[in-house]
């Protein structure tokens, strides 16, 4: 029987983990700070390849793994992971105007997307098997917890720039996990692993419409997640508190409109979301783009009208694929997340050098704009004549 501390355990474990996924982005504006670690564009960018690659191979081999280990095990070497990420970041805050620094962000990067591709697949596994008669609500609850914690972490990076200490986040982070991990060492966490239905004759051709829907939205929510901040500063003259304002505005709503989106299906079904939320992005990344300097305000609302545009667009693309291909359920969610980060990763390092290069910041908002509109078109691919799902987030 599960424990109210499991349950417990498991919503905090949201919390955290997505406190941790936005630690190193929410500090952009130190990591290219001449008087830190003054890292180019390209540095920045290029520092989140580690993760995306560990996020990729944890999300495609995590089922796997859970199926020959269990969940307990998957989600205890997550959150090992991301501790190992905290202590590195730490680590290279020590030595930040030294070579050796650089080294050390990578490291930190790549144990936190195996972190990532490891605990939140296991984490919505884990709510859904404590809570059998009503798994909808615990994965909207957990999700709507991991989200908040997005939210948080710019706020808190905020509030210790304010302070003089900007490692401060990182050594919060560091504190959280291991009190979560000296928790979670003492808790069963037992979930039956169902074994995924096989097939021999591979992937259908559907499915990559949708790894391909989720390739393009990786790259408008990391547009939006991992330079926001600098184009606040940089390109609005807006104040490093306006730009974590900036940030924090977006998670906030992805997270928001998800419990929005969630709660009026039955007024506004899920399809018709789904086609929606994309163009209204494309609107929203022009406004941006066109923002003049010193629109520091207009550019925290921009940014939060962005979270909202992107917030059902993940969930709905899983819920979609995994009601089509049901006897892909497995490989459709690991496939979705992986293609997701792929897109993190295009915007996160292939950004960089074009900024290095000379191009206006806004000018990723245009491109942005063009790519929203693309899944914007390939969303009627996706759900073209599709039953809307009853759910909007996806069943583990």
């Amino acid at each position: 029987m599960t424990t109210r501390a499991e349950t417990a355990a498991v919503n905090v474990a949201g919390v955290i983990q997505g406190i941790v996924l936005v630690t190193i982005p929410a500090a952009s504006t130190i990591l290219t700070d001449p008087d830190h670690y003054d890292l180019t564009s390209a540095q920045y960018g290029a520092m989140f390849a580690p993760q995306v690659i560990t996020a990729i191979a944890a999300s495609l081999a995590g089922a796997g793994l859970a199926r020959r280990h269990g969940t307990r095990p998957l989600y205890l070497t997550g959150l090992t992971c991301s501790l190992l990420s905290m202590l590195l970041l730490l680590a290279s805050a020590a030595v930040q105007h030294q070579p050796a620094a650089y080294p050390l962000l990578l490291a930190a990067t790549a144990f936190l997307g195996a972190g990532f591709g490891l605990t939140v697949p296991t984490l919505n596994t884990l709510a859904a098997a404590f809570h059998p008669g009503n798994v909808d609500k615990a994965v909207l609850i957990l999700n709507a917890l991991l989200g908040l914690g997005t939210a948080l972490a710019p706020v808190f990076v905020a509030l210790f720039v304010g302070l003089g200490y900007w490692w401060g986040l990182p050594v919060l982070s560091t504190f959280l996990l291991a009190a979560l991990l000296a928790v979670s060492l003492r808790l069963p966490l037992h979930a039956d692993t169902p074994t995924a239905a096989t097939t021999s004759h591979g992937l259908p051709a559907r499915y990559w419409v949708y790894a391909a829907f989720a390739l393009l939205y990786g790259i408008c929510e990391t547009v939006n997640g991992n330079w926001a901040q600098l184009d606040m500063t940089r390109g609005l003259g807006a104040t490093t508190t306006q730009a974590a304002l900036a940030l924090t505005a977006f998670w906030a709503m992805v997270t928001a409109g998800r419990l929005l989106f969630a709660a009026i299906t039955r007024w506004l079904p899920a399809r018709t979301t789904y086609h929606l939320l994309p163009f209204a992005l494309a609107g929203v990344f022009a406004i941006i783009a066109a923002l003049p300097a010193g629109a520091g305000a207009q550019g925290v609302l921009a940014f939060g009208a962005a979270g909202l545009c992107c917030s059902a667009l993940l969930p709905l693309t899983i819920s979609f694929g995994q009601h089509e291909l049901a006897a892909y359920s497995t490989a459709v969610a690991g496939g979705v997340i992986a293609f997701y980060q792929l897109g993190y990763g295009i915007a996160a390092f292939g950004a960089g050098p074009l900024i290095g290069a000379g191009m206006p910041i806004s000018r990723l908002y245009t491109i942005g704009a063009a790519v929203a509109l693309l899944m914007g078109l390939l969303s009627f691919a996706v759900a073209h004549r599709r039953p809307a799902p009853d759910h909007l987030h996806p069943r583990p």
